[in-house]
């Protein structure tokens, strides 16, 4: 390790003269691209840095990955990205890109749905050299689980980048329910469960998807980029784009293929889930959700007992296709039911909405060692200063 640190500051100097701050960003998924995205366009014109994209666990994978970014993004294959000298590496899940020549590693996390491990690692987290938290939950969570020290100075409460534009009304219900081609006189109702052969997708789906298909609403399935892969551990074997596509050629429906979820949260009067972090984003618009409980994908997937409450406590619960059909039903006649509770969840999950990209970016500039433009100062405090 000592001739390591030797050699990359020997490395270090030598490249000091670099004008260029350079980013890594790791994405296992489309979806991870997609929590870091709003940063890079917040500092895209910014020509002190650049970002480079990366898929280090599926290569063959890079361009579907981000296929939704813009066409000038900077795709770099695994092994050029261990050639090349970066600042800093980002990543939104528990990946470690082999970077010979160092960088200071950040992580992002992933949702906010309390499953894989994310609030209670077993496996310490210290060798992160920034920690950015969607909320103090989680941080207190991580903190407790003894995956970081009391007195690190990893970690910031950051907020979700991702979710700013679904306060900042930058995003219109009606424009994003034309956009499907459907109805916006018409309720708009969107399943989006969450990936696992265990999900409500494998176990009832297309018989809540016959039921809706019923009624007069438009409707919105969108699926996680892992139940669109092949593989039987992640979509339990099934293609579900050539199963569903068929049944969703009708008028007034819509299979949403994007990565980005949000648009698709905008445009929902109602909402179905299972357990999947877009049920709590959906919560910053306090509109209804409908939860399908399954409780061998709640074990599955290592959810913590905290989540499931919150998520239970805010929706109308259900565990068959006919009860979340009659669930919707009255979730469209009665949106303001359980609203306070709503409320009071996504104010514990998003750390100040609206504001994340900003801090986010702010939080970028300084571990880049560079003076932060006015117009993306956010406030990226240590933890433990804002308890």
């Amino acid at each position: 390790m000592t001739l390591l640190r030797t050699l990359r500051g020997i490395d270090a100097r030598l490249d000091a003269r670099r004008a260029t701050r350079r980013v890594l960003v790791d994405s296992r998924t489309a979806v991870n691209y997609e929590m870091v995205a709003p940063v890079a366009r917040a500092m895209a014109d910014d020509l002190r840095v650049r970002f480079g994209f990366t898929a280090s666990e599926a290569p063959h994978q890079l361009g579907e990955i981000y296929k939704d970014a813009p066409d000038d993004t900077w795709l770099v294959t695994p092994f050029r990205a261990a050639l090349t000298k970066w600042d800093a590496y980002i990543t939104s899940d528990f990946m470690w890109a082999r970077l010979p020549r160092g960088a200071a590693r950040i992580q992002m996390f992933h949702g906010v749905g309390g499953k894989y491990g994310f609030d209670a690692p077993t496996e310490s987290l210290r060798d992160w050299d920034r920690l950015f938290f969607v909320n103090e939950r989680r941080f207190r969570n991580v903190l407790a689980a003894g995956a970081i020290d009391p007195d690190s100075s990893a970690p910031r409460l950051i907020g979700m980048p991702k979710v700013d534009c679904l306060v900042d009304g930058t995003i219109r219900r009606d424009e994003v329910v034309n956009s499907f081609g459907l109805d916006p006189a018409r309720p708009t109702v969107l399943y989006a469960p969450t990936w696992s052969p265990a999900s409500s997708l494998n176990l009832l789906g297309v018989e809540l998807i016959e039921r809706l298909l019923a009624r007069p609403v438009n409707l919105i399935v969108k699926l996680h980029d892992r139940s669109r892969d092949p593989r039987p551990q992640y979509s339990g074997g099934v293609d579900w784009v050539a199963r569903l596509s068929p049944m969703l050629r009708r008028p007034h429906t819509a299979l949403a293929l994007h990565a980005n979820i949000i648009p698709c949260l905008v445009a929902a009067d109602a909402m179905i889930t299972d357990h999947s972090s877009c049920g709590f984003e959906y919560m910053l618009l306090d509109r209804p959700i409908v939860r399908i409980e399954v409780p061998e994908l709640l074990k599955q997937a290592n959810v913590h007992p905290d989540y499931v409450s919150l998520l239970a406590d805010a929706a109308l619960n259900t565990r068959d296709a006919e009860g979340a059909a009659k669930a919707v039903d009255h979730a469209l006649s009665a949106p303001h039911e359980r609203a306070a509770t709503r409320r009071a969840a996504a104010e514990a999950l998003f750390y100040k909405p609206g504001g994340a990209t900003a801090r986010c970016t702010a939080a970028l500039y300084d571990v880049l060692g560079l003076a932060p433009r006015a117009s993306v100062l956010g406030d990226a405090r240590p933890c433990l200063q804002s308890a």
